[in-house]
């Protein structure tokens, strides 16, 4: 679903990631681990190409991200075939980005009808669907102000399938809550993951990785350090940079 080939990215002189390749299957849950500033999120961004990398190959289901090859060239994509392509890749952030003017009804709906320009009344009937998928059926007519942060970030969750996406990617989408709320976000991914859809996950949840998660991978330094099943990778790390780094979470 997501093969990765040298990718870098830098801002200025700053060189983010340094050369990233890895493959992440379809229906695979695929958790992201390693400290701030590793350049998880930033890779998670140049998916979705709301990044655009400086070299190497991002690929989303056989399709290149954000360009065309052309005999041994590439043309970058106009935005508006972004856009178009962005519309299989559903991103729930830290923070919740729901429309503060919006209900958690009109959240969800709202790129289905405005984007995609479904009948308002098919998007409604879907919405109501996801919003009981994720346990907020009851919450439908509350503005984001009136939930909570768990709830929030589960209406960002129902918001981002109601694109029907192909691969779903999480930022740290548990790090804004208070832990009490934690769990039930988690569990709303656990559900996502029983179904089989694809997820890249950035996340300091190592429990989730462990008991939900097919691969994982270590990054540091904008560099793969580690990678293997999380079980493997997190009782019998081989590195001894992510030892030091399991030692301070686990």
């Amino acid at each position: 679903m997501v093969k990765a080939e040298g990718v870098h990215k830098s801002y200025g002189q700053v060189e983010v990631l340094k050369g990233i390749d890895l493959e992440v299957k379809q229906s695979e849950v695929f958790c992201l681990v390693g400290p701030s500033g590793s350049g998880k999120s930033t890779f998670l961004r140049c998916i979705n190409h709301l990044e655009k990398i400086n070299a190497g190959r991002l690929y989303v289901d056989g399709d290149l991200v954000g360009y065309q090859q052309r005999g041994d060239r590439l043309y970058e994509l106009k935005d508006r075939e972004v856009a178009l392509k962005r519309q299989d890749i559903g991103m729930v952030f830290q923070r919740f980005n729901l429309f503060p003017h919006m209900t958690a009804l009109e959240n969800v709906i709202e790129a289905p009808v405005q984007v995609k320009k479904e009948n308002r009344a098919a998007a409604k009937e879907r919405a109501m669907a996801l919003l009981e998928r994720v346990g907020l059926a009851d919450k439908a007519g509350n503005y984001p102000t009136q939930l909570s942060g768990g709830q929030q970030q589960r209406v960002a969750i129902a918001r981002a399938l109601a694109m029907q996406p192909k691969l779903m990617l999480f930022d740290e989408p548990t790090s804004a809550l208070d832990p009490e709320l934690v769990g039930e976000v988690l569990d709303v991914m656990r559900g996502l993951a029983e179904e089989g859809m694809t997820m890249i996950v950035v996340t300091h949840e190592m429990g989730f990785a462990r008991e939900v998660g097919d691969a994982l991978v270590f990054m540091d330094g904008g560099v793969v350090v580690e990678s293997g099943h999380p079980r493997e990778v997190l009782t019998n790390p081989q590195h001894e940079r992510t030892r030091a780094f399991l030692s301070k979470v686990l």
